[in-house]
């Protein structure tokens, strides 16, 4: 039986954060390893982390694809994988010696949730660490689709004004993503 190993990706104003934090209470997600997003997580506590991007998500790899290892094969859910880097920063790939194809190897499953950018400047908000604009937010989105769409199990939830509904359809998708 294949362990169940999902990214939850997305622009900013995606609500990926969030919905992870809601699965936590869900019963049927208990035996799942929660892995919080890295980026901000380090930017917090660095900054200037933003004047070297490649560096920064090279540091970004290394640590995510420590903490996987560190899980002995339990099941996990992500919040942003190895690939979202290179979404970023597509040059990354040489400098750490590998291919999309070799990193979505690392992943069972795929969800891109839709950022509120889409919906208009009405839905999104910027904060201390998320500094893009709308424009940027919305180039990003782009990027994300463009490096992970070539995985055979990715899947994308559109931007919804109602979160509920958004939050309802991303639980369904992955519950099927991971084998409930």
């Amino acid at each position: 039986m294949v362990t169940p190993r999902i990214v939850i990706t997305g622009a900013p104003a995606s609500a990926k954060t969030e919905f992870i934090e809601r699965l936590k209470n869900l019963p049927e997600f208990s035996h799942f390893a929660f892995l919080e997003e890295l980026a901000r997580k380090l930017l917090v506590q660095k900054s200037d982390y933003r004047h070297n991007p490649v560096e920064f998500h090279c540091h970004i790899y290394d640590f995510q694809v420590e903490r996987e290892e560190q899980l002995h094969g339990q099941p996990f859910i992500t919040d942003r994988g190895t690939v979202d880097g290179f979404a970023f920063h597509p040059g990354s790939l040489k400098t750490l010696g590998t291919t999309l194809e070799k990193e979505y190897q690392r992943y069972t499953g795929v969800i891109q949730l839709g950022s509120a950018a889409k919906l208009g400047k009405k839905f999104y908000q910027t904060d201390e660490v998320r500094k893009e604009t709308l424009d940027e937010a919305l180039q990003i989105e782009k990027s994300m689709a463009k490096v992970w769409q070539g995985h055979n199990a990715y899947k994308y939830i559109e931007p919804c004004v109602n979160l509920e509904r958004k939050f309802d359809k991303f639980v369904q998708l992955l519950k099927v993503a991971a084998l409930l």
